[in-house]
């Protein structure tokens, strides 16, 4: 078994860690972000692979550098969120665990940008990490099928159980046998970290690309002058297909309730009916919960200027 270095930090980096401890690994050194002042008392939080860390007993830093004085074989990354310069690759190997199927989707939000652009096929890669964006040699990789409703909190999940097995497999032999790597082939498509604007719902759009939004997990949109959260919701056919521009008997896009059923929202075309929302400081809940309770009116509309601009 190697001695390696660990580079992580989010939930989705701490199923290879924890395969690699049970696979025999000599974790050395873990590096994971700093931690960050979170709640009211402002208490410093540890990141998902620092607390797994400290869980496994392993020692960790947040400081990058440190990785070179630890003896390591090769150091794994995964999910770390920080450019690994090249002056650090010339003294210890590296090996990337990334969650497409390179060359698509280099970058930050893989995940995120595959769901959005209603790829119905993932994957995971390990590669040789080199200090350009996710431009190494594919030492391995693995594809997954995408459900049409599945949300990226449960992709991401199988991608990393997934990446932890293949990492294991990868690493089973000598690190000096690894071997160079396959060159990428294909047209790069690049996954950029996605703004908190971009998942504003913008009712005059397809309810399908909006669906595919509200996949994310992350979807909101304002309701008499505050954010509502759409934590789940499905397309469903329009009630008047002779107005696909979604501006007829149905109301504007962005209408609530109607002839399509209380809880579905009229879209550009399409309409989307809402099934889990959470209200600005309140928990999650059932759309026909939340609708009952503010006793939403005829015509009442989704989707009025954000109140924080």
């Amino acid at each position: 078994m190697a001695r390696l270095a660990y580079l992580g930090s989010p939930p989705a980096a701490v199923a290879p860690l924890r395969a690699l401890v049970a696979a025999g690994h000599d974790i050395a050194l873990v590096v994971s972000r700093a931690d960050t002042r979170r709640g009211r008392g402002k208490e410093h939080t540890p990141s998902a692979v620092k607390q797994a860390a400290i869980d496994l007993g392993l020692p960790v830093t947040d400081a990058l550098d440190d990785v070179v004085d630890v003896g390591a074989e090769l150091a794994v990354v995964v999910a770390y969120g920080r450019i690994v310069p090249q002056r650090l690759l010339d003294v210890v190997p590296m090996v990337n665990v990334h969650f497409s199927l390179l060359p698509r989707w280099r970058g930050a939000a893989p995940v995120e940008r595959a769901i959005l652009a209603g790829d119905d096929v993932s994957g995971v890669c390990v590669m040789r990490l080199e200090a350009g964006l996710d431009t190494g040699p594919v030492l391995a990789s693995r594809r997954l099928a995408i459900d049409g409703d599945e949300h990226a909190s449960a992709l991401v999940e199988r991608l990393s159980a997934a990446g932890a097995e293949l990492l294991v497999d990868t690493l089973a032999g000598a690190v000096a046998a690894l071997g160079p790597g396959r060159p990428q082939e294909g047209e790069p498509t690049y996954a950029a970290k996605l703004e908190p604007d971009e998942f504003r719902l913008a009712w005059e759009l397809p309810a399908e690309a909006l669906h595919r939004l509200v996949r994310l997990d992350r979807a909101w949109t304002t309701f008499r002058g505050e954010r509502l959260r759409v934590l789940d919701a499905r397309p469903v056919p329009d009630a008047d297909s002779t107005d696909p521009g979604g501006t007829g008997a149905g109301g504007p896009p962005g209408t609530i309730g109607g002839d399509a059923g209380d809880d579905v929202v009229r879209c550009g075309s399409g309409s989307l009916e809402l099934v889990d929302v959470q209200p600005a400081g309140k928990r999650p809940m059932a759309a026909a919960d939340w609708r009952r309770g503010v006793r939403l009116q005829p015509g009442e509309v989704l989707g009025e200027p954000d109140p924080g601009r």
